[in-house]
């Protein structure tokens, strides 16, 4: 039984996707006008049912087509900028870096998940969902096939719910690691781009810790990766603050001094003016805790980049007090935002001509606020990647990255922003990324 929270929590205006409710809202009509089998064939009105979704989501694939076309006339110097009609139908929708073929990816996930077979249930979100990220993979692995210059060569993994359980780590037994060692082999680099911030004197050791499965597997005399192939595993760090690559010689993490990999704009971020966002957030999850009457079970860390108020052990924040945390912190740091643009002589002038980058999230048991956001982890990987000898073609487009993760939603979300960077794929639990590894592999050689 669906409980009452759970109905509240979904109907939160942060925690929708634009994009995917409007496909939900056209699929609904075909479901309550023709999915009725009180007096029909049953096979009938399923083949019907399907025949009506593919039309939708083939008209839906042409919008978004068209989409690409008008954001790169855009581009173009001096043109009159032209709003696609699916920016005028869905407003917050982002980047597309390759068509999608979403007609095709519904008739996968329909004979999956027999969508078009249900009488009772509309397609939902997840279902949805699950056919974006069917049409990604479809994508990139078509191109793939097509031109070798122009394929996909970065693959980032947020951490936590994505390649294991909120909490735990990549051990030897998990069924992530050979669909990753799959990918090195394939030529592909594999980036995990994580919250988790450890800087350079205890981050090897704490990232072995996390991913000791993989990295104990390139170790093996059993592993048969060549040695660039194992050099290909890359860990950004606090979402774009410490970089550390598998290293053959060393046979473990080896900490990337940011001068080798720091993008332009960060390298002028001024540290006065971080430390001032960290303090003044600092102050703020102090005062939240006090507010909550959480100073016995709750901790607040901060580190140079980052700060975030955890449960003690045994103990938890709930998801309601979560939320408004996030959402506070969020409001904290626009406001401090705003006030350096208006400001510019004020202490409060953090950005100035550089803006500072800075994220606010919900980790699903704790809440951290970083200098610096996914989208720019991504962006650092690939642009670094491209010092690589080995690689043919730089640089490293968006159109070439896939970033996979279970934090999509609107705010409080810290995958979110890698959509600036990436194409994407929003994933639920561990389990859905082996299934989406999966296809990426099998369809890549199929």
């Amino acid at each position: 039984m669906t409980s009452r929270y759970r109905v509240e929590y979904a109907l939160k205006s942060h925690r929708r996707d634009e994009f995917i409710e409007w496909i939900k809202g056209l699929l609904a009509t075909p479901f309550v006008l023709h999915a009725d089998d009180s007096h029909a064939d049953a096979q009938l009105v399923a083949e019907d049912c399907q025949k009506r979704y593919y039309e939708i989501f083939k008209d839906v694939e042409m919008l978004v087509e068209q989409t690409i076309f008008f954001d790169q006339l855009n581009e173009e110097p001096g043109r009159r900028e032209t709003v696609s009609r699916l920016r005028k139908l869905v407003p917050s929708i982002g980047r597309f870096f390759t068509p999608l073929p979403l007609a095709d990816a519904f008739l996968l996930e329909d004979d999956r998940r027999a969508i078009s077979k249900r009488r009772l249930v509309s397609p939902s979100f997840n279902d949805v969902r699950m056919i974006l990220n069917t049409a990604q993979i479809l994508a990139l692995t078509s191109i793939y096939k097509e031109n070798k210059a122009a394929r996909l060569k970065l693959v980032t993994f947020d951490g936590d719910v994505t390649l294991y359980d909120d909490g735990k780590s990549l051990d030897e037994n998990s069924s992530v690691v050979k669909r990753l060692i799959k990918l090195l082999s394939l030529g592909l680099y594999v980036g995990v781009v994580t919250a988790a911030g450890y800087p350079k004197q205890s981050g090897a050791e704490k990232y072995y810790e996390r991913f000791r499965g993989l990295i104990d597997y390139l170790n093996s005399e059993n592993c048969t990766l060549k040695t660039h192939q194992k050099e290909n595993f890359l860990v950004m760090g606090a979402e774009s603050n410490y970089l550390f690559r598998y290293n053959n010689e060393m046979k473990g993490l080896k900490y990337i001094d940011g001068d080798e990999w720091f993008l332009p704009q960060v390298r002028n971020w001024n540290p006065t003016k971080i430390n001032y966002i960290m303090d003044t957030l600092h102050k703020h999850l102090v005062y939240l805790r006090s507010n909550f009457n959480l100073e016995d079970t709750t901790t607040i860390i901060k580190k140079e980049r980052s700060v975030g108020i955890i449960p003690n052990p045994g103990c938890k924040i709930l998801r309601e007090q979560l939320e408004e945390m996030v959402l506070s912190c969020s409001t904290k740091l626009n406001t401090i935002l705003d006030a350096s643009k208006n400001y510019a002589t004020s202490t409060e002038a953090l950005c100035e001509s550089n803006e500072i980058k800075v994220c606010a999230f919900n980790g699903g048991s704790d809440v951290w606020v970083d200098i610096g956001d996914k989208a720019l982890g991504v962006e650092s990987l690939q642009k670094y990647i491209c010092h690589d000898e080995t690689l043919d073609v730089c640089p490293i487009t968006k159109s070439e990255s896939l970033h996979i993760g279970d934090q999509f939603a609107s705010l409080g979300a810290n995958d979110f922003k890698a959509r600036l960077s990436a194409c994407t794929v929003w994933i639920a639990n561990p389990r859905e990324t082996v299934a989406i590894l999966d296809d990426l592999i099998d369809f890549i050689e199929g």
